[in-house]
């Protein structure tokens, strides 16, 4: 993040348009701090300050620059100053960009690019968009299992220049299948006349088919900077870089976590995001879980003359299928959450089961406990009247608390098992989703222990 010291002066620089400081002041500055300052200053000023520096910054400030900004530079530079931009920026970025840019700005970019990155882009399009092959970059090192170290460092100097990393390197054999990786450390280390083939690495890869959720976990389960990429014949394609799959971690976070609040991915940024599309993405949950909410009221007139008899049991219906709500939201985030780090497998929901049982139950006295004693309380007080049978009026609070709190862990603990095992998003099963189906059910729970426990007083 830029200084709160020169972030004022930066600015004043370009309200003055004194250019020549500007650019010796933006030198010094990682790229990510001007695009952040880029961002920030009025779009008109964006394009100037391109042009001002040099061709490799300008060409890594503009890939960190949202994707609005990025389409409203394109827009506004030279052919000659895309195609600079372009040049800096890895394959991997510049299909992205291709990917999601409009099309008559995906066709100015496709005019500049040469024959040989034209051909890299579409063969990186040629894959799934949610793909490992979509993420890779074809620049890697690559030496020959049969040559000396000596001979593998040289080739990492004539070739590594402009590579995506050289902190690994990738062992071949003659028809290009992937061998192993090895650590430039482990080389320089390695006596000069050693055959790379003999010098310790590992052989983690993925197929350029995979899922980016695989990339993912492969990244997380071997605390790799960078993974080989490989068809199913094992012939290396390219690489995946941790900053590729930090972009990935962050978008799908970002899209269980808009499921998980009850509504489709948004798949951009919200401000970005148009009405209609909007309307979209959140009115088909929300009619779900409207309809879904209907039923409460069906509940409520089927109970409609425990109600008339009783109407002291109506004050408590919130605090009842609230609790339920708030304990199967709870659960399904806790499950959600764990399945997606692998912490937990399909295999483990007797597990979890019976956990979720266990912790739901106490839960549930504990908050039956609380509701008993206040209405006790209240009574004893004279601040409400639940009528002679108070007692019981409690006593059917705590056991419905225990019961619908139950219930509700053990829907929002099993349904995201259950899409998984269906090959769906296990975040689709929403906390609103579950809080609407234990809305429902608590009614039902609720009064069926009123008409048990309060049957011959009240009822």
């Amino acid at each position: 993040m830029i200084g709160h010291l020169i972030r004022p002066e930066l600015e004043e620089l370009i309200r003055e348009r004194e250019w020549d400081v500007l650019r010796d002041a933006l030198v010094f500055l990682h790229p990510s701090d001007i695009a952040e300052l880029l961002v920030d200053i009025p779009t008109e000023d964006d394009a100037p300050i391109f042009r001002i520096l040099p061709k490799q910054l300008a060409g890594e400030v503009f890939s960190y620059l949202p994707q609005s900004h990025q389409e409203e530079l394109i827009r506004c530079v030279s052919n000659e100053q895309m195609r600079a931009l372009l040049d800096e920026m890895s394959p991997d970025d510049q299909t992205r960009l291709l990917e999601e840019l409009p099309p008559e700005v995906t066709r100015r970019i496709v005019d500049t690019l040469s024959p040989e990155e034209l051909r890299a882009a579409r063969e990186l399009l040629g894959y799934p968009p949610e793909s490992a092959g979509r993420y890779m970059t074809p620049e890697y090192v690559a030496i020959r299992a049969e040559a000396t170290a000596g001979e593998a460092l040289d080739n990492v100097r004539t070739h590594g220049r402009g590579k995506e990393t050289v902190n690994v390197l990738y062992v071949l054999d003659n028809k290009g299948k992937l061998l192993q990786d090895i650590r430039l450390g482990a080389l320089v280390m390695a006596e000069p006349r050693t055959k790379v083939r003999d010098i310790a690495g590992s052989n983690v890869s993925i197929q350029a088919t995979a899922d980016r959720e695989e990339a993912q976990r492969a990244f997380e389960k071997y605390d790799r900077i960078a993974i080989p990429v490989t068809d199913k014949d094992g012939h290396m394609l390219g690489i995946i870089t941790i900053d590729d799959i930090l972009d990935v971690a962050t978008q799908e976070a970002t899209e269980d976590i808009q499921k998980i609040g009850g509504m489709e991915a948004l798949d951009g940024p919200y401000m970005e995001v148009d009405f209609l599309t909007m309307i979209k993405k959140r009115g088909g949950w929300l009619s779900v879980l409207f309809l879904g909410e209907m039923l409460t009221a069906t509940a409520m007139t089927y109970f409609e003359h425990e109600i008339a008899r009783a109407v002291v049991l109506a004050l408590f219906v919130p605090l009842i299928i609230s609790s339920g709500g708030n304990s199967g939201s709870q659960a399904a985030t806790l499950i959600i959450r764990s399945l997606a780090l692998g912490e937990i497998k399909l295999r483990d929901w007797r597990r979890v089961l019976i956990r979720e049982l266990r912790t739901s139950a106490t839960l549930g006295a504990w908050l039956g406990m609380v509701g008993f004693v206040r209405i006790v309380m209240w009574q004893h007080l004279g601040w409400a009247n639940y009528t002679d049978h108070y007692v019981l009026v409690g006593l059917t609070v705590w056991a419905s608390l225990m019961g619908v709190v139950c219930f509700g862990s053990v829907i929002g603990s099993m349904l995201p098992f259950g899409l998984r095992s269906l090959g769906f998003d296990p975040a689709t099963s929403s906390a609103p989703f579950v809080a609407t189906l234990v809305d429902v059910t608590g009614l039902v729970i609720y009064f069926t222990c009123g008409m048990l426990i309060l049957r011959g007083t009240l009822l």
